[in-house]
């Protein structure tokens, strides 16, 4: 099958125009009655839409006001409950990936700024004093990206300012461990990675940070794959709270290593190069063929993870400050390394695959199946699996683009 076209985005005055458009050619094949009939259909519908909107904007509104307000961590977690709850509810009556991660990333910010200030709190009841140095809280991952969806894990680093010493990095130290803890309370699940700032990996003062990060490019640690893993973490960071100066510095001392040391770049698209696809010999739709998951594909690590990877690399080489996917994939057309026909095909790749992600993950939610990555595309309409394998097809094509741009034997 041939490769769909890919429809230019229109602005919302086109869309209005557009849909009147073909209401009007519709309405020309009936009479008098049944137009006035279907009319006022659509009006009945549309004032229901409005109003269902609107009671979920007021939902949302009341419950982030609650953070702010809420005292303890078993109550943040109820709220966190609710807005998740509010959140797949929206999601399976409109299925938009961007409002969907608009949404979970603005509440998890106030969220974690919010425990931030308990945990704070509670050091000094605790007779720890209250955090000696500016500190900031970074986040990395989807949340860096801000491409949170229904299921979460803590991807966050912790930096601080310079000067405080032994006594700085053991304050630190409790405070992060106490900090992680609390977030799991709230329902941020622990990383299973580790990639949290209970971990000494995650953690130091703005000039322990610059020098850890400066020997990962210059490959003074030994574990090359692991460290390499570290910098692609890092380069989704993202400030989430306490002092936004210093977390900065931090985002834009990586990203200058990462542009200056060629070959710690190179390394990183060699690696995103290499993802697989679920795709097979013919370029159809690669599955399983037996075992728990026959006939099915890991969505994430066969199909949406070596999209976000590979743009992400583009971005770094170009020095595109957004993180997000679709954030990137703009900046690279409009600076001239994506045609417009490639980011509009790149971006509906990626709404397309993270519309299956959340899905999945509701179905985990509601106890349909175990894990929120495995997908059966045979149980989807042809022209959806067609879609996927469009997606996949767009994917490749990327990996070819950086294959050649980066030189890659």
């Amino acid at each position: 099958m041939p490769t769909q076209p890919t429809a230019t985005p229109l602005s919302t005055a086109d869309v209005v125009s557009d849909v009147m458009l073909d209401v009007r050619d519709f309405l020309r094949f009936l009479d008098l009655g049944e137009a006035t009939q279907v009319l006022s259909s659509l009006d009945s519908r549309i004032t229901e839409e409005i109003h269902w909107r609107e009671q979920q904007n007021t939902r949302q509104g009341d419950l982030l006001r609650d953070i702010a307000a809420t005292g303890d961590y078993a109550g943040l977690k109820k709220v966190h409950d609710e807005l998740n709850e509010l959140e797949m509810e929206r999601f399976l009556r409109v299925l938009s990936v961007p409002a969907l991660h608009g949404n979970c990333t603005a509440y998890r910010d106030l969220l974690a700024d919010q425990t931030l200030e308990l945990v704070i709190t509670e050091m000094e009841s605790a007779g720890k004093g209250t955090p000696p140095l500016p500190y900031a809280l970074i986040s990395m991952g989807s949340d860096g990206r801000e491409e949170q969806t229904l299921i979460t894990d803590q991807d966050y680093l912790i930096v601080y300012g310079d000067g405080g010493g032994e006594a700085a990095d053991l304050y630190f130290k409790e405070f992060s461990e106490l900090l992680v803890e609390r977030l799991a309370e709230v329902g941020f699940k622990k990383c299973t990675g580790d990639i949290m700032p209970s971990n000494q990996t995650w953690r130091g003062s703005l000039t322990q940070w610059k020098r850890r990060l400066q020997s990962i490019v210059r490959y003074e640690f030994d574990d090359y794959a692991k460290n390499l893993m570290d910098l692609i973490v890092v380069s989704d960071a993202r400030y989430v709270a306490g002092d936004r100066e210093l977390a900065k510095e931090l985002i834009h001392n990586s990203r200058g290593l990462e542009q200056d040391y060629f070959q710690v770049l190179w390394g990183m698209a060699k690696a995103a190069t290499e993802m697989k696809l679920a795709l097979s010999f013919l370029k159809r739709l690669w599955t399983e063929g037996s075992g728990e998951h026959k006939g099915e594909f890991n969505l994430k690590l066969l199909a949406w993870a070596p999209l976000v990877m590979n743009v992400r690399i583009l971005a770094i080489n170009q020095g595109i400050p957004a993180t997000s996917t679709i954030g990137r994939i703009e900046h690279l057309q409009q600076e001239g390394s994506f045609s417009a026909s490639m980011a509009n095909g790149l971006k509906e790749a990626y709404l397309i695959l993270t519309k299956h992600r959340i899905l999945l993950q509701i179905k985990v939610i509601k106890g349909i199946q175990k894990d929120s990555y495995h997908l059966n595309p045979y149980q989807l309409p042809a022209e959806e699996r067609e879609r996927i394998r469009q997606s996949l097809l767009r994917i490749e094509e990327l990996q070819k683009i950086i294959h050649t741009n980066f030189s890659i034997m």
